[in-house]
């Protein structure tokens, strides 16, 4: 069984809970999660089965939309509300539309964060929720990213201290840090209330299969029903098609004349027809050729 289960996470589980149940669900060893979801979220969560394992890194890098309730008022020391309270100010007048917005856009496009102290991002070979267990201050690496666009919504709760946003961004985006931030640029101490991860990539929740679903599916023989085709999670790459004489060259992990209108060093698929090959890269040594960073059997 080769392809992407597209899995809707429920809250209470790792990301890893779900690659072991999905494991024994299938009975079968390779099988891989793309991009972690915190316990106490929901959502988007494509899990990659045999060959598609392949793929985990190229899934990743994908662009993630999430919706996220902002808490003003109170800062936890995890960012979410998980934490213990470490700062409070009351919200004596909340801010209106006009403010909520404008600060809002003053996030998009490339910004730098931190990450939480309860992160697993690594610092000297350890994890930052290591240190932050035993209260050790460690320096914490910046990091770039990208919000492609973030939006105000209503909020269905009565609690004008909750600010519901919709954001589009590049991976490795902390939501709970921009959470924290955006209540910092409207003067209050703030954490992260609520998640959930609407789509991953070209995988949105439409797609997707809860545990309860998959498991009838299994006990009914109709679990290949479920699997989406690989290409699937790799519909941002470019593509080049190939005719059969290079078929056979390709699916033997062979390098390749660099044909000339591809210019961009970002990987690309190779397909014949409709069938996935590989995936290749302008050779980094030979920028006349291209080789293979992944090659998928027939």
């Amino acid at each position: 069984m080769n392809g992407i289960l597209p899995l809707w996470k429920p809250k209470g589980m790792t990301s890893h809970d779900c690659v072991v149940r999905v494991r024994k669900l299938f009975s079968m060893k390779k099988v891989g999660h793309t991009g972690t979801l915190d316990p106490e979220v929901e959502g988007v969560l494509p899990i990659c089965l045999g060959q598609g394992t392949k793929i985990v890194p190229f899934l990743t890098d994908t662009k993630k939309t999430y919706v996220a309730e902002i808490m003003l008022g109170t800062a936890t020391e995890t960012e979410d509300k998980e934490g213990k309270v470490i700062s409070e100010k009351e919200v004596v007048s909340p801010p209106k539309e006009k403010e909520i917005k404008k600060v809002l856009h003053s996030f998009e496009g490339k910004i730098t964060q931190i990450p939480p102290m309860y992160s697993a991002v690594k610092v000297d070979g350890k994890k930052l929720y290591e240190y932050a267990r035993k209260n050790e201050e460690v320096e914490r690496p910046k990091r770039e990213v990208t919000i492609h666009e973030i939006k105000h919504l209503v909020s269905e709760k009565k609690d004008n201290r909750i600010i519901k946003i919709k954001v589009i961004c590049s991976k490795g985006t902390y939501i709970r840090t921009l959470c924290v931030d955006i209540g910092k640029a409207l003067g209050y101490p703030a954490h992260m209330d609520s998640l959930v991860r609407l789509a991953t990539g070209s995988l949105a929740k439409k797609d997707t299969y809860t545990f309860d679903t998959i498991e009838k599916a299994v006990r009914q023989n109709r679990q290949n029903e479920l699997i989406l085709p690989i290409i699937k999670g790799l519909d941002h790459l470019d593509t080049l098609p190939v005719n059969q004489e290079t078929k056979w060259k390709v699916l033997n992990g062979q390098k390749l004349r660099k044909p000339e209108h591809i210019t961009s060093k970002n990987p690309f698929t190779i397909m014949y027809h409709e069938q996935l090959l590989a995936i290749y890269q302008i050779h980094p040594e030979h920028p006349d050729k291209i080789k293979p960073i992944r090659v998928f059997n027939s």
